[in-house]
């Protein structure tokens, strides 16, 4: 069975995905008519939604390297989605094929289509689990070392976890167990000043997906990384973190903290 196939038995694709609309905007193959029509439908009244899902990439690729830099070699990535062309895997394997990678998703579509992905990958694996549950992720992540550092890795998905749902309480649960040298890597929609009104529309767009958006302002989603240091330049627009070419603005800020106890 193709993996369009078994999507389809599990049934769900005539709602539109934040993941696939997301792997959409990068050029993937995973996703369906009711993505693309949402994808185009935020395109039109945010342009530059695919250009800042494509510097939210770069970012995680230039994350993944100083990671790596920094003597890291596993990773735990929150809300993975579909793990298509140059994510955590393919980037980490491409300096270290030992490097693990555990991919952790609820949607049982995302969840499929990456088990197919990485079913010859020995050092790759995805945990069909909730993000908000953090003792039922460790629990399955059994690829993991948890005595040595792990970075864990919440890369656009946290503005997908509702204020009621407490996502910093959520993040301090995954890193109170971490070991020294441990990482957490963040990237979040940032709006500091009253948002522009084709935000509503925007906004409307994934309001009919099963993923609603919550807008934050850099002190709430500083506030996500519990006091730990961030690495510089701090939280930044992904397209100026560490950035090796020109950079562009963007609504998704980025930033790395070092996981550190007094």
């Amino acid at each position: 069975m193709s993996v369009p196939d078994a999507a389809r038995a599990l049934g769900g694709t005539e709602q539109p995905n934040a993941a696939r609309m997301y792997d959409y905007f990068l050029g993937g193959s995973h996703n369906f008519a009711a993505d693309r029509a949402a994808a185009d439908g935020l395109l039109s009244v945010a342009p530059d939604a695919r250009d800042n899902a494509r510097e939210n990439r770069a970012f995680l690729r230039r994350v993944i390297g100083y990671l790596l830099d920094q003597g890291v070699r596993q990773f735990l990535d929150l809300g993975s989605g579909i793990p298509t062309a140059g994510n955590v895997h393919e980037i980490a394997h491409a300096r270290d094929p030992r490097a693990r990678v555990v991919y952790v998703d609820v949607e049982p579509i995302a969840v499929e289509t990456s088990r197919r992905l990485l079913a010859d990958n020995p050092n790759a694996e995805i945990v069909h689990a909730d993000l908000r549950e953090p003792g039922a992720v460790r629990g399955r992540a059994t690829l993991l070392d948890p005595a040595e550092p792990i970075a864990v890795l919440a890369i656009s998905v946290l503005h997908f976890v509702p204020d009621a749902d407490d996502p910093r309480t959520i993040l301090g649960e995954y890193l109170e167990p971490l070991a020294s040298g441990s990482y957490l890597a963040l990237s979040h929609v940032v709006v500091d000043e009253a948002p522009p009104p084709e935000s509503e529309d925007g906004l409307a767009v994934y309001a009919r997906t099963a993923t609603p958006v919550t807008l934050r302002d850099s002190r709430q989603v500083t506030a996500f990384f519990h006091g730990h240091p961030l690495v510089e330049p701090g939280l930044v627009p992904v397209s100026h973190w560490r950035a090796d070419g020109p950079a562009e603005p963007s609504a998704i800020h980025g930033a790395a903290a070092k996981v550190q106890y007094e």
